[in-house]
């Protein structure tokens, strides 16, 4: 088998090491890029002749499954794999596997630091220290004693309602899967809407989620609720939040993710409102998490290899 690597996905030397090692000594090769491909067409050329192709969450058009003939497998590094056209993969029967559940800490603790960035306004009082001036009367809010609205219970959003519990939340949640969890409320979406101080988002993104929080949902919330989305961004209408926190139907939002992959363009509707915390993607980059998805994709691999395929999407 010719494994390439089409894009980077932080492995570390070590590992970078032995996996060349264990697998020419099976007799299959490897080839390694150390940077994204620049269109399409340079990934086409990238993965031409190979029968696996590993890919962190790097979008993969029709057309490339469709020159490229002698793929097999797509070992994605990412839980996510909306970036890679499913159907037509299994039409063809290429086999693909995720990472899953390699950045699920990572993701929930940031969505409770985003949570308490948005009360506490931790980065323009930052600003505000360096410029000289005071807190000028700012008075922040705990999330002890606050309603904690999840929407979407996976190993993410399970983890968030844990961490959420032991800050003292009430936490709600709504979602597809309803599975045991002490402490944790389940009620239907209108009713965490209206209810939820903190709204967070941990869905993948279907046809059934996109646009799920949209002008009529976020009308739902409360003037001094806050949304926070570490999941997916098509999952979110930006023009409508956009146009809530200006108008006070809300009072604040915390976004990682967006329509596409950072770099956002400088007319994106959510940069000219104010109250919000707006990151590059940054949910599932800690060294930790970094560490676990390499070992899960280079396992999903040899798995793979070896008749025995794990985390097939």
């Amino acid at each position: 088998m010719n494994i390439v690597f089409a894009e980077p996905i932080g492995l570390t030397v070590s590992q970078k090491k032995s996996f060349v090692e264990e697998i020419e000594e099976l007799g299959h090769s490897v080839r390694f890029f150390d940077n994204i491909p620049s269109s399409q067409d340079d990934l086409i050329k990238r993965i031409k002749d190979f029968d696996v192709l590993v890919i962190s969450n790097y979008k993969i058009a029709s057309e490339v499954i469709e020159a490229s003939e002698n793929l097999k497998m797509i070992a994605v590094a990412f839980t996510g794999v909306d970036h890679i056209p499913m159907d037509l993969c299994r039409s063809k029967g290429i086999v693909v596997c995720n990472a899953a559940g390699y950045s699920t800490q990572g993701v929930a603790e940031l969505a409770i630091a985003l949570s308490i960035n948005l009360y506490r306004k931790i980065i323009p009082l930052d600003n505000a220290t360096r410029l000289g001036r005071t807190r000028d009367g700012f008075l922040g809010g705990e999330l002890n004693g606050k309603i904690f609205g999840i929407i979407g219970l996976g190993a993410i959003g399970e983890r968030v309602a844990r961490l959420a519990l032991a800050f003292g939340c009430k936490v709600i949640v709504w979602s597809r899967n309803v599975k045991a969890l002490e402490g944790v409320d389940f009620v239907e979406l209108e009713y965490l809407l209206k209810n939820a101080d903190i709204v967070s988002l941990h869905l993948p993104l279907t046809d059934k989620t996109l646009g799920l929080i949209n002008e009529s949902n976020l009308k739902l919330m409360k003037p001094s609720a806050v949304l926070i989305n570490t999941a997916r961004g098509p999952i979110v209408d930006s023009k409508a939040l956009a146009n809530a926190l200006k108008t006070g139907i809300i009072g604040g939002a915390a976004i990682d993710v967006y329509e596409h992959e950072p770099p956002i363009e400088e007319n994106h509707p959510l940069f000219s409102v104010g109250n919000t915390i707006l990151l590059p993607h940054i949910g599932f980059a800690t060294k930790e998490a970094i560490c676990a998805r390499s070992d899960i994709v280079i396992n999903n691999i040899k798995s793979w290899i070896t008749g025995k395929t794990e985390n097939q999407v």
